[in-house]
């Protein structure tokens, strides 16, 4: 069941047991339940110390947005010109009144604070948890999930003083609750490792047949790839050998990556995992000749104070991942992320403040692309028993391509398999109103919904996904062994590949990279294959249909390399 989020515009007259604030306080967020299966074990221990994080006012984003839209949306004249690292921090950079606001407060708590993020957006101070208490009129406590074996130390309201309304949009670790751990949708030894019916196995090979693909290797040394990697997810140069030889033996196994790491990140070759395995294996096989740069967020998952997704803490889904690659001068200009939650296991500043995070990113001219999830309308709720249906972040953050999932070969259909809970990530989110890019082809979709679901999903908000490719029977080599995995985290590095083969001729030609793709897929929905049948039920419904044009299961279809190379002018 999704839990209210109850988001309060209105000031509350709270007091605060402490001297120091005897002031009127603002009630920034509270939740009636933990979502989930989360059980209040009772209060947190109080001298435990964690790293409190601050977001303040960014003094300038509207402005970041019209360049990034600018800077993205064919026919403008600015299209192609994208903003430096230094431009962008110039616009998101806070007043200088915040940063002395929040010093002041913290200081009469006898605390002080120090700079996360390149911008100065971001601040944290180390306390414990009895003076976060304090400081936030908050009761941190101890939340235990025990089926997923996860432990998460949170509070299910906070507030701050009223006068650091105008500074401060948001704060965590507090209501932000971290998602329970879930491995690949199905694996098992493929039926056929040749490759040869893209049916029942599907490998580089069928990415290439089915989407049009050039056989040729990628050329441009200044072309890179992204990676995102978390969770302790790694990989294997033998596994990657392994998958090379079988599903490309017209190429050399060449290892062309490297290794960025954000927060302490590592890549383990002694443990690999699915998500990273199929990330990196499916990037440097489909955009061979395209440097891949392995983005590894460092977590501690034995800590309570650190895992976003699983294990015990608290840490904050995507905070650390955003505010790591905000720090980087020279990223790839394609990215690939696997990784999503429900919007309900947040609230809405905070995820905000994240996706205005990637917003900083497309604006410099980087094309990002997160999956859709793998649960359908449901999220990670019961499919028989949920009441609206989920939306999932940050696919649903407009500034991301959202990339959702088919399965068979002419025709492809909408990936969705009921009786294993499993379909393409879809829907409406909660937090992000629709964006102009693609208002016209979603209001024209909802027309075709029954008017049964009013209710159950957000009629003004922003759809998803806006491109799909194949989920289903992907194959991969994981410790040496051969798998199949279903899910859009096989779409989302397929897509990302595409997107870095068609930056290796932009390249070539002297071109702008594509930049933030959104406003271009949806100016040249006939460059995609349209997926016209399959839906995704759940909450006793049918779920959304795919249908002729955009559709909230598929978005405007399926890339066409070709025709996709023409819209570009190549």
């Amino acid at each position: 069941m999704v839990h209210a989020l109850i988001f309060l515009p209105v000031l509350a007259a709270l007091a605060s047991a402490s001297p120091h604030s005897a002031r009127t306080r603002h009630l920034m967020h509270r939740r009636d339940n933990p979502p989930g299966s989360f059980v209040n074990e009772g209060p947190a221990p109080a001298d435990q110390v964690f790293n409190l994080q601050f977001a303040l006012v960014q003094h300038d984003f509207a402005t970041l947005e019209k360049k990034l839209y600018a800077g993205s949306t064919p026919g403008s004249p600015e299209y192609g010109q994208y903003l430096t690292k230094k431009q962008v921090e110039a616009l998101v950079a806070p007043a200088p009144e915040s940063v002395s606001a929040l010093d002041s407060w913290l200081s009469s708590h006898n605390l002080s604070s120090q700079q996360l993020s390149p911008s100065g957006d971001v601040r944290g101070v180390n306390l414990t948890v009895a003076q976060a208490n304090e400081l936030l009129s908050a009761n941190y406590s101890t939340f235990v999930n025990q089926a997923a074996n996860l432990t998460a130390v949170r509070t299910l309201s906070y507030s701050i003083p009223n006068d650091l309304l105008a500074h401060v949009t948001t704060v965590y670790p507090t209501t932000t609750f971290p998602v329970p751990p879930s491995g690949p949708a199905r694996s098992w030894l493929p039926s056929n490792q040749s490759g040869d019916n893209c049916v029942n196995s599907f490998t580089p090979a069928c990415i290439r047949q089915l989407y049009g693909l050039p056989n040729t290797p990628a050329t441009q040394k200044s072309n890179r790839l992204g990676v995102l990697g978390t969770i302790n997810e790694w990989f294997s140069d033998d596994d990657f050998r392994l998958f090379m030889q079988t599903y490309r033996p017209d190429l050399p196994p060449t290892f062309n990556y490297t290794v960025t790491s954000i927060a302490g990140g590592i890549n383990n070759q002694s443990d690999p995992g699915y998500e990273a395995s199929l990330d990196v294996q499916y990037t440097m096989g489909v955009a061979y000749g395209v440097p891949v740069e392995f983005l590894s967020v460092g977590m501690d998952i034995e800590s309570p104070f650190d895992e976003p997704f699983s294990g015990s803490g608290f840490g904050e889904p995507f905070t650390k991942m955003i505010n790591g690659l905000l720090q980087i001068e020279d990223l790839p200009q394609v990215m690939s992320i696997s990784y999503a939650m429900p919007e309900s296991y947040t609230d809405f500043a905070t995820a905000n403040h994240v996706c205005n995070g990637f917003a900083q990113l497309s604006a410099r001219g980087i094309s990002i692309f997160a999956g859709s999830a793998d649960w359908g309308v449901t999220g990670e709720d019961d499919p028989d028993t949920c009441r609206t249906f989920t939306a999932m972040t940050p696919g649903s953050c407009p500034y991301i391509t959202s990339v959702g999932g088919t399965q068979g070969v002419n025709p492809e259909v909408a990936w969705s398999e009921p009786e294993l809970d499993e379909a393409s990530g879809s829907g409406f989110s909660n937090f992000y109103p629709m964006p102009d890019y693609q208002k016209a082809d979603v209001l024209a979709y909802q027309k075709t919904i029954p008017s049964s679901y009013d209710g159950l999903y957000n009629k003004s908000g922003r759809g998803y996904p806006d491109v799909s490719t194949r989920a289903v029977l992907v194959d991969v080599v994981i410790a040496g062994e051969f798998k199949q995995i279903n899910g859009t985290s096989a779409s989302t590095p397929m897509m990302a590949s595409v997107a870095a083969l068609l930056n290796d001729e932009l390249i070539a030609a002297g071109k702008p990279v594509l930049g933030f793709m959104n406003p271009f897929i949806y100016a040249n929905k006939d460059a995609f294959t349209d997926i016209v049948n399959g839906s995704n039920p759940g909450c006793n419904t049918n779920g959304f249909s795919a249908t002729q044009g955009w559709d909230a299961i598929t978005g405007v279809g399926t890339p066409l390399y070709p025709k996709l190379r023409s819209a570009l002018g190549l």
